[in-house]
């Protein structure tokens, strides 16, 4: 049994309508086909088997007013806290993820507080064999399979944490930066190396790699 203080109950009523909005979201959305989705099977292949196994953990932030580097401190204490969390073997924990919810921005604090800071700490946590996701309403990331669907939307802003997969090797070789992009193929091959069930995503990931130092090679001339 647990045990709950007034303020306890206040606070979890005022975050259970997000939580249960964003829950339903996953279980009808990212577990589910979508017509638009370019390929069979659910839009995000995971998510069925991480809500089965309850390896999902959401939380809600309230963001308003709070600066950038305020979520990125909060966004780094749950990358530990998610490393932690059992299981921690990668092959048995692929399913876990953290899903934080935060409400009632509006769309400047969501470019602010999502997008920039994912963007920022993206690197950190791709070193630790992780993906940090941003998806909102008006998120125009487009999905691989087809360009027209957009994937990443949801009904409140969310930053997610997760272990990095083979297959997101398109969302590493995207950095225009080529500095960033060596940095992404190399812990992506170091997270799987000889370990990688898809031998053309190893040939594709040591390609784009070699390519990236080339091109910094003939910036540095």
């Amino acid at each position: 049994m647990v045990l709950f203080t007034p303020i306890e109950i206040d606070q979890i009523q005022q975050d259970l309508p997000y939580l249960i909005n964003i829950m339903q979201w996953v279980q009808n959305f990212l577990a589910k086909p979508h017509p638009d989705l370019g390929r069979s099977g659910p839009v995000c292949p995971f998510v069925p088997q991480s809500v089965k196994s309850n390896s999902i953990q959401l939380g809600v932030i309230h963001a308003k007013n709070l600066e950038p580097q305020q979520v990125e401190e909060i966004m780094l204490r749950h990358r530990d806290i998610f490393l932690e969390l059992e299981p921690k073997d990668r092959e048995t924990a692929i399913n876990k993820a953290i899903l934080l919810i935060f409400p009632g921005l509006d769309i400047e604090e969501i470019s602010k507080l999502i997008d920039g800071v994912q963007q920022k700490l993206k690197p950190f946590f791709i070193e630790s064999g992780l993906m940090i996701g941003e998806f909102h309403k008006c998120n125009e990331t487009s999905g691989l399979h087809n360009q027209n669907f957009r994937p990443l939307r949801s009904p409140v802003p969310i930053l997610a944490i997760r272990f990095m997969v083979e297959s997101d090797l398109p969302f590493l070789v995207n950095a225009e930066n080529p500095s960033l992009r060596i940095k992404y193929l190399e812990a992506y091959l170091q997270s799987f190396g000889n370990k990688m069930r898809d031998h053309k995503n190893l040939n594709k990931a040591r390609q784009a790699l070699a390519l990236a130092q080339e091109q910094i090679q003939q910036e540095n001339f």
